[in-house]
């Protein structure tokens, strides 16, 4: 069991919280674990703590550790073996396996779940995507009146425009971190970003902290490069202690993490674990690319304004990405990486290699939409701020037994279900004529089971239709008869 991370009593004690007093105690204290496997917070193939460690941790009696890790084992969510102690694993043994969904139905192993063919009236929230600002078209007229300046030279520069390049430099500098144009290396969104980014500073096989639940494109991403992903769990919120010790644990090369109004959950961090973040990092030895692409997204006057992960930084180790996609719009497929100026250099050199260059005219209209930013963010966190409110007093009225916290910002909504039937779910949703993401999705190793992300991009009274749908859907999961196996692509 070389190399298997680990959690010590006292950390385990602390993601458990207040451990159910039901009789026998040691049901709660299994129920309790258990819980925490299902909703991604303590990993899978991860070491539990010795009994008599857990016992003093929690101030119970040994016996009763030692019965909540039988009663794991029995409903095969703990392995153990002598002289290797226990570890976490699910009762399909572990894979990435979605459970049963509809009769006969076949669902990709990993990825987004995509639409069927949606006609009028289909309401897709599997997608955490806005349409166009009010400012968009002179926005776009003024890239255009802007764009006979460049007919005489080549057309691409692999850094982006030096006026785009020096535009979001200076956002940065307005959030309390000096930055110069050298810096900033404009690319086709942040997914490209994250992707070049992969290629340089990563070899298969490389350790990857994510965090679970994060954006599945990232996920994927990290498969595709081979690297070996080391899942923490961000359902309350970030343990800089387990992170700290999960890096170092696992060698991890590179951290990806969304700081600023997490994906899907919407969690902000706060000053003091952004800068415990970085020197977990910085005792690792390890990289950490910071996705910002919703920063700037609070939607309630009175949350706290974080300085960017990378105002912590003394040696160059934060790099981070950011994007238009969110606060702009999806459809401009502009992105940026801020780093060091030796290391956006060789981003550079690195990416004539690859694509060469992002469109003038798209980068142009994104100078004029940064230049107009408070105005845009303005109408954005308007909208997002009615839209989430419609739809939490929705659920609250249709599904009141689901479960969530209300965002300070961000985009979506991490629902509970009660259950482990979030992929049926969806499916049922589907024929109800909406579209959402189970959480599997979500996560590296096919727990979750138990959440949807619901986006709350679109207006108040399609967000209300939407969830008379999934109640409508939810009666009929219910009024289904036993699933058989599921198929899983492989």
């Amino acid at each position: 069991m070389t190399g298997m991370p680990y959690v010590s009593g006292l950390q385990l004690a602390r993601l458990l919280g207040e451990v159910p007093r039901e009789r026998p105690l040691y049901a709660g204290l299994a129920r309790a674990v258990r819980g925490l496997v299902q909703d991604g917070r303590l990993a899978l193939r991860t070491r539990l703590p010795a009994e008599r460690d857990l016992a003093s941790a929690l101030g119970v009696s040994r016996t009763t550790v030692t019965a909540a890790y039988d009663r794991l084992r029995s409903e095969g969510y703990v392995e153990s073996r002598q002289g290797a102690g226990s570890w976490t694993i699910l009762p399909t043994g572990g894979s990435a396996v979605s459970p049963p969904a509809a009769s006969g139905t076949v669902v990709p192993r990993f990825g987004m779940v995509h639409a069927p063919e949606s006609g009028a009236g289909f309401i897709d929230l599997g997608c955490a995507a806005p349409a166009v600002p009010a400012v968009f078209h002179e926005s776009v007229e003024a890239a255009v009146a802007a764009l006979p300046r460049y007919y005489g030279g080549p057309g691409y520069d692999p850094a982006g425009l030096p006026e785009l390049r020096e535009v979001i430099a200076a956002g940065y500098a307005e959030r309390g971190v000096p930055t110069h144009a050298d810096q900033i290396i404009v690319t086709s969104g942040a997914q490209h970003a994250f992707g070049m980014l992969l290629e340089m500073f990563l070899t298969p096989g490389d350790g990857v902290l994510v965090e679970r639940p994060t954006y599945p494109n990232a996920l994927d991403a990290l498969r595709r490069r081979g690297a070996r992903l080391v899942p923490v769990g961000v359902g309350a919120g970030w343990d800089v202690d387990l992170l700290g010790g999960a890096m170092r644990q696992a060698a991890v090369r590179l951290g990806y993490l969304i700081p600023d109004f997490q994906n899907p959950t919407g969690h902000l961090m706060g000053d003091d674990d952004r800068a415990g973040l970085v020197a977990a990092a910085r005792a690792a030895d390890a990289l950490l690319v910071v996705d910002e692409t919703f920063a700037g997204l609070a939607l309630d006057p009175a949350v706290p304004v974080p300085l960017p992960v990378s105002a912590y930084d003394r040696d160059g180790r934060v790099i981070s990405v950011g994007s238009v996609s969110k606060v702009m719009w999806g459809g401009l497929r502009i992105g940026w990486i801020r780093a060091s100026a030796p290391v956006a250099r060789r981003i550079a050199i690195a990416r004539e290699s690859m694509d060469m260059a992002s469109p003038v005219l798209d980068q142009l209209i994104v100078r004029e939409l940064l230049l107009r930013a408070d105005e845009v963010r303005a109408e954005r966190v308007a909208a997002l701020a009615e839209g989430r409110d419609a739809l939490v007093a929705a659920l609250h009225e249709r599904l009141p037994d689901w479960t969530f916290r209300v965002p300070p910002g961000g985009m979506s909504l991490w629902v509970g279900v009660g259950g482990p039937v979030a992929a049926r779910l969806a499916e049922a949703a589907a024929r109800r004529g909406v579209r959402v993401v189970a959480g599997p999705v979500f996560g590296a190793d096919g727990v979750l089971e138990d959440r949807l992300r619901l986006p709350f991009v679109l207006p108040p009274a399609t967000l209300r239709e939407a969830v008379g749908r999934l109640a409508l859907a939810r009666e009929d999961l219910r009024d289904a008869p036993a699933a058989r196996p599921l198929r899983v692509l492989v």
